[in-house]
């Protein structure tokens, strides 16, 4: 694994002049001579904790020649992975490493250099909670994105298969509430604490965008990268008007907007799936750390029901069939009339059954109300993700404090035989 050298030097790892080159990058040799051992005489006994480190660091950018990609492929005729999405994907090797590159539309309204920056800038994210985008490629239309292959599930399959309807591997509610706080601080990361000076957007969160891996079940985030490099964010609006103009609250100015964005959206294709679109999202088309915040609230709503944020089912009295809205009836259980005991029983007939009542249930209803506070139809009414990862992480530590008496309780054992 090479050294990303923007951790040990503040110039960029590779000239953005020779990006597309259509050459693979690479760090420069010299940087092979930081990590000999020999080099340093006080660690020479902390070899494999130090070698440990330097692959735990994230790689340089590399910019994949064409020719690779179907030399790993096979010409795009095997190792297609067979997915739901419209999204054409393959796992492969390359440059030795197990990987799976996903195809996009490429069709950029920004320029190179705006391009290069925002891809250089994006592979310097590094968190345990996001599969890394190790490079990409460019052909013709179309964008090929390299990442490392996890191996695992997606969230999805793991809480709905049409196979076995009464099964879950996600059987506890510790297991979801641990892939909860990875999404939450993973979302967290990427909105906050990813050191480029940027809020990013994700803008591609849903149950089938997460991997889930065992043992622990800790979750991934999939796509990481695709909003900024496809043009699906504000990204531009963010980093060009100056702090005076984002902030000023003119009634015309605020007019004017919306009615740019009106006109944008009937221009541009909204990328989305349904279920997870915040409602302003489907009136700009344009992605925003809030738009994150609602996804995220309905993949919350998910673990907590199993069920899928839209269905429709058949209604015997109606004679037709009838939207079913995941969000709707969190609210339902939550914000009807009744007490606290009632509640309580609503929660208990809406939480998944196949956790068999088996959950904290005040944990459970905070938990509820914390996401359909995300998914407000008032964006500014949302909660930003720092605070949701604060919330989700406390409740996840009352969640293991449960699991662990319970553990407890039921390996207590009292014996009445004469000593």
């Amino acid at each position: 694994m090479a050294l990303d050298v923007a951790e040990i030097d503040p110039t960029p790892p590779f000239s953005p002049s020779k990006l597309f080159n259509g050459k693979s990058s690479s760090p420069s040799k010299n940087n092979s001579a930081l990590f000999n051992t020999n080099n340093f005489p006080s660690i020479s006994s902390s070899t494999t904790s130090f070698s440990t480190l330097h692959e735990s660091l994230p790689e340089s950018p590399h910019v994949f020649d064409f020719s690779e990609i179907i030399a790993a492929t096979n010409n795009f005729l095997t190792n297609r992975i067979s997915t739901a999405s419209s999204t054409p994907s393959w796992r492969c090797t390359l440059h030795g490493k197990d990987v799976i590159i996903f195809q996009r539309k490429f069709q950029p309204q920004i320029g190179l250099q705006q391009f290069k920056d925002r891809f250089y800038k994006i592979c310097l994210c590094h968190h345990t909670s996001i599969i890394q985008l190790l490079g990409i490629s460019i052909s013709a239309d179309y964008l090929y994105l390299v990442y490392n292959f996890v191996n695992g599930a997606k969230l999805s399959d793991c809480l709905r298969s049409s196979k076995t309807p009464n099964f879950t591997v996600l059987s506890s509610w510790i297991s979801r509430m641990q892939v909860a706080t990875d999404l939450a601080h993973g979302l967290d990361y990427i909105h906050n604490k990813s050191g480029i000076n940027i809020s990013l957007t994700h803008n591609h969160i849903k149950s089938s965008s997460i991997i889930v891996t065992e043992p622990s079940f800790n979750a991934r985030i999939c796509h990481f990268g695709v909003a900024q490099l496809c043009n699906e964010d504000d990204w531009n609006k963010r980093i060009e008007k100056p702090s005076s103009e984002i902030f000023e609250n003119s009634k015309k100015k605020m007019e004017l907007k919306e009615k740019q964005l009106r006109l944008k959206s009937k221009k541009v294709q909204i990328k989305g799936v349904r279920g997870y679109m915040a409602p302003e999202y489907k009136s700009s088309g344009v992605a925003t750390p809030m738009t994150d915040v609602y996804a995220f609230g309905v993949v919350i709503l998910e673990l907590l029901t199993g069920e899928e944020p839209v269905k429709f089912e058949f209604d015997r009295r109606k004679g037709n069939f009838v939207r079913v809205s995941l969000v709707e009836s969190a609210m339902a259980v939550i914000e009807e009339g009744g007490g606290g005991d009632d509640v309580e029983g609503r929660l208990r007939k809406w939480v998944d059954r196949r956790l068999k009542d088996s959950f904290p249930i005040r944990v459970a209803e905070k938990i509820t109300r914390l996401a359909i506070r995300c998914v407000d139809v008032d964006p500014a009414k949302r909660p930003n993700m720092a605070h949701v990862a604060n919330k989700i992480s406390k409740l996840y530590i009352e969640s293991k404090i449960w699991s662990d008496n319970l553990v407890n309780l039921a390996n207590l054992s009292m014996s009445l035989a004469p000593r």
